[in-house]
């Protein structure tokens, strides 16, 4: 029998993962290589780590600020003190507060759309790989036309002619930003498909679909993986611009409306720096985080770079 071996390039034992096993075996497999992976490449580690609190922070930090992010009070444009740690803004509301609600926002839609793009992107980059002919050429002329397209341009005229909110820009960024992995994808299912063990499926009387989604898929979860990350950091740094830009829902506290607010009121280039520099510095180190885990999963998928 035919055996795929899945390596461990940090040294240990190999995953060796018959091509009969089900899916929900092999997706451990999978899920084994990659939690090895977090615990011994220390970029993935880290990286993990800094994205970890702030998925925590965004669950339960919520929690714990006893003020509301929308309520105001007397002190304008307060400085960082003990009652307001980051102080506050022009109509007297605590910054911390609304730094804190935002982490939830910020995380819950950036990763939520980094899914959705990714889900896209498998689904047209395996169907158009695996099936070919004019399935193929269609999904590839729609793809080369979205690459040639300035994508964060394109975001800004679709986001400002629709209703303004997050799930508007979700499906804004989801539409212009697809592209790129379902190329990745294709590339890679073309090579697939001539495997031994998808012409064994065939031979078994399998479905195209089961085949595609039940035996190339699982094969392909590194580079999902990985295109996942880098498609969340352009995500974050999408929405933040787009909010910066104003437009978003300004009454929804995220990282991209505390900027804009800053910049309406002015706080950039007055000094406010306790307005704007939490925000900003949240979305860097959250990108900061996320460029580890990338970095790391480049190392571990390519020997040269260790």
């Amino acid at each position: 029998m035919n055996m795929q071996e899945i390596v461990n390039p940090m040294d240990t034992p190999p995953l060796v993962i018959p091509p009969t096993e089900p899916l929900h075996s092999r997706i451990l497999y999978m899920l084994l290589v990659i939690w090895r992976a977090m615990t011994v490449n220390r970029k993935v580690a880290v990286g993990s780590t800094i994205v970890g609190i702030f998925i925590l922070v965004g669950l339960f930090g919520p929690l714990l600020v006893r003020t509301p992010p929308e309520a105001t009070s007397n002190l304008f444009i307060a400085p960082p003190s003990v009652a307001h740690w980051l102080g506050t803004t022009v109509v007297g509301q605590d910054i911390f507060s609304q730094l804190i609600y935002g982490t939830r926002t910020s995380i819950f839609w950036g990763f939520l759309t980094g899914l959705l793009v990714t889900l896209l992107s498998i689904l047209i980059g395996l169907v158009s790989g695996y099936f070919g002919s004019w399935v193929d050429n269609l999904l590839t002329l729609l793809t080369n036309v979205s690459l040639v397209l300035p994508s964060l341009p394109l975001a800004i005229v679709l986001a400002a002619y629709f209703p303004r909110g997050p799930v508007t820009i979700s499906l804004v960024i989801v539409f212009t930003n697809w592209a790129w992995q379902a190329r990745v994808l294709r590339a890679q299912t073309l090579s697939m498909r001539s495997r031994e063990f998808v012409a064994a499926a065939r031979a078994m009387g399998e479905s195209a679909w089961r085949i595609v989604f039940f035996e190339i898929l699982p094969n392909e979860i590194g580079i999902i993986v990985a295109g996942f990350v880098s498609t969340t950091i352009y995500v974050v740094l999408t929405w933040a611009a787009l909010e910066f830009l104003g437009l978003g829902d300004g009454t929804i506290p995220s990282w991209g409306s505390i900027l804009y607010w800053a910049q309406q009121a002015g706080a950039l280039g007055g000094g406010l720096w306790w307005w704007f520099i939490p925000p900003g510095a949240c979305i860097a180190i959250l990108g900061a985080g996320l460029s580890l885990i990338n970095f790391g999963i480049d190392e571990i998928a390519d020997p040269r770079l260790r």
